[in-house]
């Protein structure tokens, strides 16, 4: 593979990751915003909907656990997890921004941040193996292991 055909790969991979980022900043995004409309709602029945929507059990632990959060939820904890949702959305996009243009600082922004999580990811596997714990696992260790190669590839150049 020539330099040319190197470098367009570096940058189709880079655009996927970007498209990535992006897409994890609007998904928590139209959360924030989902949050947003609850407010002044009866959260009870509005987690409980959520819950059956989900076909899950409203009597099982984890779904209990939601339901009972979202009955004891405030204006003020509902504006504070919209305002959080916003500020990692915006995080994100500045990333994908970054990664799309093939910035340096992204690159090394995204290593770390995508890096960060896979610990936690690993534990969550000890606690037992469920499709999407693992599908999360492989992709972000494939953004680590890529942006690793982009990185490594970007310090050949400077030092040719």
């Amino acid at each position: 593979m020539g330099k040319l055909e190197k470098k367009k790969h570096l940058k189709s991979g880079l655009r996927v990751v970007s498209l990535l980022e992006a897409s994890k900043g609007m998904l928590v995004l139209l959360t924030g915003f989902g949050l947003l409309a609850l407010i002044h709602k009866d959260l009870h029945l509005a987690a409980e909907q959520l819950v059956r929507h989900l076909h899950l059990n409203p009597a099982n632990h984890y779904p209990r656990i939601f339901i009972d959060l979202a009955n004891h939820l405030t204006s003020g904890e509902i504006w504070e997890m919209a305002f959080a949702a916003f500020i990692y959305s915006s995080v994100r996009f500045v990333e994908a921004f970054g990664l799309w243009l093939g910035q340096q600082w992204a690159k090394w922004f995204g290593f770390l941040s995508a890096g960060l999580y896979i610990p936690i990811e690993l534990f969550e596997l000890t606690r037992g193996v469920t499709w999407p714990t693992l599908t999360v696992i492989i992709v972000n260790a494939a953004i680590v292991g890529y942006l690793a190669y982009a990185l490594y590839q970007s310090r050949r150049k400077t030092t040719i």
